[in-house]
């Protein structure tokens, strides 16, 4: 089963400077999601036409040429025919609102965690529970990591909801894990690239490359003292000659110095050379050279780690920590080694929390205060590398079966059918709760969005009634529609053209009220009965134009 996908460009392109790993993701899942999805049709639902252009040039480039049907805000409705709407990110609360005023079962929702650990991202995942989510609704889980903060963060919501409000009925999302994926061909690189790069780079055959890929951040991805101080101990134990390559983009001047800072200190034995990730080619040349990779990451920003799989899929070894998502992709001793890390007990980050709460601390400040107080076990990396400086055979051994093992189980190719897969167990799932067509209740659906009329019904004198008697203010029928025709013009009444009837349902109601005064629900009556609420309202916009007036 297919679903329609939310597209916005900024959660499908790496195109910008300031590259975070959703952006990453998302880019390499759409991809996936064009080139093997089993649909012969694509849905896609934007917020205006820009971003339908964008999409058009975006499947165009990838030579995708499948018949699309785009849904606008104003066709929202539209979304029970594919069933199931994919969304970037965690926020379904708001779409669950969206979704009831149609029904609740008329599609699911889908959405998929990145970080877990902001303000925004937290925020999205407690309000599900006090949002009309449905058991045929999921947020997917990249990680078995996440999957329990998630489930933290709800278990914690719900117990206040019932302490605090006396809730008893809460429905939850379905929770299933599903990792991120990557095209593992494009990390195939010739033995002549691999020449060229380390030629640029000045390096022999007995230099063992070690790099880094991504965002270099301290605070927000992982600090680097760990892995330096391991990689001089691997490098003065074993005296093998080490290239540190760092393949990536610092957030600003402040924290590219605090990296040259950092290495002066704890590397006087290895040399560092410094890539931009964002370039293509400077990417290319980095997987192509390194003869091994790490990411001691130790931030609670990371939730499951892309480059690691990356690395694994152009069969290079990989030296990760022990930590949340990279736990679920590198087998310890086939695919690379898993470093130990070390915080300390629930209970003793309260006031990191508040802090972040209060706004004392920006969400950078509360992740690099956390991260500090995560440890990596030096001695056990330095080990990890040392082993692998020393045995070409032992790289390559990894390499290949980090290899395979991203086909088997990483590549987009086996990844796109089990999104498939769960969008059909939520049309199952929403089918088995009732009937798909089932209209939307006439009660309030969205307490925060209700019907002005209703919310605002103290304002007025009086309402409009069925049974007030209405007629025409001009004499005739032709005057009445020469100056509906000229008031009609009007830039100042023009502008609710999109909630107006059309000029001949409104031609139809003067015509009418001609004979003289009717009652109003008969003057809606000339319109077929889908329309007839519409135009029972305008009734009021036509006495606003002094088209109409009350008879009594």
């Amino acid at each position: 089963m297919s679903a329609c996908l939310f597209y916005h460009p900024d959660g499908y392109t790496t195109a910008g400077q300031n590259i975070m790993g959703r952006h990453v993701a998302g880019e390499s899942f759409l991809r996936g999601y064009l080139c093997y999805g089993a649909a012969s049709e694509l849905w896609i639902h934007v917020a205006s036409p820009e971003h339908a252009n964008h999409f058009r040039a975006n499947s165009k480039m990838l030579g995708i040429s499948k018949p699309t049907h785009f849904i606008d805000p104003a066709s929202l409705g539209r979304l029970a025919s594919p069933g199931a709407l994919f969304y970037p990110g965690p926020g379904l609360g708001g779409l669950a609102h969206k979704r009831s005023l149609f029904g609740h079962n008329h599609w699911s929702l889908c959405g998929i965690t990145h970080t877990t650990c902001s303000a925004v991202a937290m925020d999205s995942i407690i309000q599900m529970l006090v949002s009309p989510i449905q058991s045929w609704d999921a947020l997917i889980c990249t990680s078995e990591a996440v999957q329990g903060h998630v489930q933290q963060l709800l278990d914690s919501q719900e117990e206040f909801l019932q302490s605090h409000l006396g809730a008893t009925k809460i429905v939850r999302p379905q929770l299933p894990v599903i990792p991120l994926g990557v095209h593992a061909d494009d990390f195939v690189f010739p033995e002549a690239m691999r020449s060229e790069a380390r030629a640029s780079w000045n390096v022999d055959s007995n230099t063992v490359v070690v790099m880094f890929m991504g965002r270099l951040s301290f605070h927000a991805k992982a600090h680097p003292l760990a892995s330096y101080q391991a990689l001089e101990l691997a490098a003065l134990e074993t005296g093998v000659n080490v290239l540190l390559v760092e393949c990536g983009w610092h957030a600003n001047d402040a924290i590219s110095a605090a990296f040259v800072e950092a290495a002066d200190v704890a590397l006087p034995h290895i040399k560092v050379l410094n890539l931009d990730g964002r370039d293509p080619h400077q990417r290319s040349q980095a997987w192509a050279g390194a003869d091994l990779f790490f990411s001691l990451s130790d931030s609670i920003q990371e939730t499951f780690g892309i480059t690691p799989i990356e690395a694994m899929a152009a069969g290079i070894p990989v030296v990760v920590t022990d930590w949340n998502g990279y736990r679920d992709t590198v087998r310890h001793g086939k695919d690379g080694f898993r470093i130990p890390t070390l915080m300390p007990p629930p209970g003793l980050g309260v006031d990191l929390a508040q802090r972040y709460a209060l706004g004392v601390d920006s969400y950078d400040a509360y992740c690099g205060h956390t991260c500090s107080f995560v440890a990596v076990d030096v001695q056990a990396a330095a080990r990890a590398f040392a082993r692998l400086f020393q045995s070409p055979e032992l790289r390559r051994e990894m390499g290949q079966q980090g290899r395979l093992r991203v086909q088997a189980l990483f590549d987009w190719k086996v990844i796109i059918p089990r999104y498939e897969q769960l969008w059909q167990e939520l049309a199952e799932r929403r089918a088995s709760a009732g009937c798909l067509q089932e209209p939307a209740s006439s009660a309030v659906s969205w307490p925060a969005r209700m019907d002005p009329f209703k919310a605002f019904a103290g304002y007025p004198s009086s309402v409009l009634h069925p049974l007030d008697r209405l007629g025409l203010v001009d004499p005739d029928l032709k005057g009445a529609m020469k100056r509906y025709h000229e008031l009609a013009r009007l830039s100042m009444v023009a502008f609710a053209s999109s909630v107006l009837p059309t000029d001949d349902e409104l031609a139809a109601v003067l015509a009418a009220a001609a004979p003289g005064p009717q009652p109003a629900h008969q003057l809606a009556a000339v319109v077929p009965p889908h329309r007839r609420a519409q135009v029972f309202r305008s009734l009021v916009w036509l006495i606003k134009l002094q088209l109409l007036r009350l008879a009594d």
